[in-house]
């Protein structure tokens, strides 16, 4: 399986980088690593949101942000974020890293999500050409249409997009964008 060849960067809470873990065993036992999570949105204010591709190793099938994922050994998260934005939605848009969390959860196969999670957000028309084994769908959505699903069906959302979503409006709100 090639997902467990693939490395993550283990932090401590202040993002230091204390270590490497194979990704699936950072998700396994629970391990605190660097991760980065992109919200792209049209020039109308719209959420670009994909659905992730049911055969994804956890969450498959759930809608989520515009792209997540984890920076590589030795890679900046500024690469990280042009990669697979490229790699998941075929796309580019120049993005401005806005804050970090830590979040913890436990998903649906028995693996845990304990991340220190940086957020980006980037502003583009250009549509998506997505990867299928990435993504199944996508669509742009209006706040509120979002804030009422998430309401009424938390469960078709990943987790971190349901920690992520109102700390995202939040942030657009206090600098006076359109969402």
């Amino acid at each position: 399986m090639e997902m467990t060849m693939d490395q993550v960067i283990l932090v401590d809470e202040q993002d230091q980088e204390i270590g490497l873990a194979d990704k699936l065993e950072a998700h396994q036992q629970g391990k605190l690593h660097r991760a980065f999570s992109v919200f792209v949105f049209n020039s109308k204010g719209e959420w670009l949101l994909q659905q992730r591709a049911f055969d994804k190793y956890h969450s498959g099938g759930l809608w989520t942000n515009s792209c997540c994922s984890h920076p590589k050994p030795q890679e900046s998260l500024d690469d990280a974020t042009a990669r697979r934005l490229q790699e998941e939605m075929g796309m580019s848009c120049k993005v401005e890293h806005q804050f970090s969390f830590i979040y913890k959860a436990v998903l649906d196969n028995e693996l845990t999500e304990y991340e220190l999670d940086h957020i980006f957000i980037g502003i583009t028309d250009e549509l998506p050409k997505p990867n299928p084994e990435e993504v199944y769908d996508y669509c742009y959505e209006r706040t509120e249409v979002i804030e009422n699903q998430l309401n009424e069906f938390p469960d078709n959302f990943t987790i971190w997009f349901q920690h992520l979503f109102p700390k995202v409006k939040a942030l657009l709100e206090e600098r006076g964008m359109e969402v």
